[in-house]
């Protein structure tokens, strides 16, 4: 695994986040789900660990923090770190003809990625996803300790995968080692797990019943394969 690059951008306020987001969000249908690759050992991440804690608590943005693990043996091995997230990213990389992948990175919808913790970029792709027509309209409810997801198809026939992920919503850590060594950082919609249900076809509705782990939070998200663009994400507090 290659080493990650150092990337740095200022984190804009809070405040002109929202303010970029404006009202494109109100018309959004499907939240937008925005993935950060991140690491606890990477000293260019909390400016994008914090970018994120802003976008999870927007409506209409299903934020979502996956650890890799490739920055592990620079002194600090990250506790939310895991192999499937490395796979993930590098996953995303193929699909876009990348050879690379670097911490921070930010995927918008499946399909725009951002490097760094550019607020303004993010948020540019967050309203151009929100001001998107719907191809999928999906409904999850928990009901007597199972999830039941339904479907339906506005346009289009390409095999979608659908997909469950869990998350814990806040975290802080003491970093001990490596290069973010003595600094308590706080961490937000941590994901613990990610779980493909099954692939959706042609243009039959969706219809699946899966066991729920109980209660947290989770999202639903539709999903072009390879990973590519994402259709529709509804998540479940």
């Amino acid at each position: 695994m290659n080493e990650s690059p150092r990337m740095t951008s200022a984190l804009l306020p809070v405040l002109a986040v929202v303010a970029c987001l404006g009202a494109s969000a109100v018309v959004a249908q499907s939240d937008v789900v925005v993935e950060l690759f991140s690491s606890q050992g990477c000293s260019a991440c909390p400016p994008a660990d914090a970018l994120l804690q802003d976008l999870a608590r927007m409506d209409g943005v299903i934020a979502l923090s996956l650890h890799v693990d490739y920055w592990d043996y620079i002194g600090w091995a990250d506790s939310f770190a895991s192999p499937a997230h490395t796979a993930r990213q590098e996953r995303y990389a193929m699909a876009a003809g990348e050879r690379t992948i670097y911490t921070p990175q930010f995927i918008v919808g499946g399909s725009h990625a951002v490097v760094g913790a550019d607020a303004m970029q993010v948020m540019s792709l967050i309203r151009d996803q929100a001001a998107r027509a719907d191809t999928v309209t999906l409904q999850v409810e928990r009901r007597d300790g199972v999830l039941v997801i339904r479907g339906t198809r506005r346009s289009g026939s390409e095999t979608l995968v659908v997909q469950l992920v869990r998350y814990v919503p806040e975290e802080t850590v003491e970093i001990l080692g490596g290069e973010n060594a003595g600094q308590r950082l706080v961490y937000a919609n941590i994901v613990t797990d990610w779980q493909v249900l099954g692939l959706w076809e042609g243009t039959a509705a969706l219809a699946l019943t899966v066991p729920d782990a109980g209660p947290g939070p989770a999202v639903v998200l539709v999903q072009e394969e390879g990973p590519g663009p994402i259709h529709a994400a509804m998540r479940l507090d």
